[in-house]
């Protein structure tokens, strides 16, 4: 990825619906190669998709969560088989594979702390793979919406 390629990549993560005549006009390059230079980000992987920051609040999911989990044994099928089913499940934002002394943390967000505790009590404590679980309430979260490519340390410009 050139320079060029990296403030596009900025600019659409700070506002995704520019149009590439619009692109172009920041980058001062043509609305094709624009284009074309958007295109090529996609097929490569580093564009995967488009999407709309929806407020949690706003559809009755004011509480979050980071609940830790602990399976009984910590063997590929189990993990498959808690990952698969912990991503079904509706009240479930991410679903994270860790290392350390949890096998996962899975974020989740429900209308309120009584449907947060029933998530806990009814879902996840009943799989037979899972030994226990942590959770954290988060009582506030800041997202970085601007992502950059952080150069590698070894190489020396």
């Amino acid at each position: 990825m050139d320079e060029r390629d990296a403030e596009i990549v900025r600019l659409l993560q700070t506002d995704a619906r520019q149009s590439y005549r619009e692109l172009a006009r920041k980058l001062d390059i043509a609305p094709s190669t624009c284009m074309e230079r958007i295109r090529t980000l996609t097929r490569r992987g580093v564009i995967r998709g488009y999407h709309a920051d929806i407020s949690l609040p706003a559809l009755n999911r004011g509480v979050q969560g980071l609940v830790s989990v602990k399976l009984r044994v910590s063997s590929r099928t189990a993990i498959d088989a808690f990952k698969d089913f912990a991503s079904r499940l509706p009240e479930v934002l991410s679903v994270y594979v860790v290392s350390g002394d949890d096998d996962f943390i899975v974020h989740v967000a429900v209308q309120d702390l009584d449907h947060l505790h029933a998530f806990l009590t009814d879902r996840v404590s009943t799989r037979k793979e899972v030994a226990g679980f942590r959770t954290s309430v988060v009582f506030q979260q800041v997202r970085n919406p601007v992502l950059e490519r952080l150069e590698d340390p070894d190489i020396v410009p």
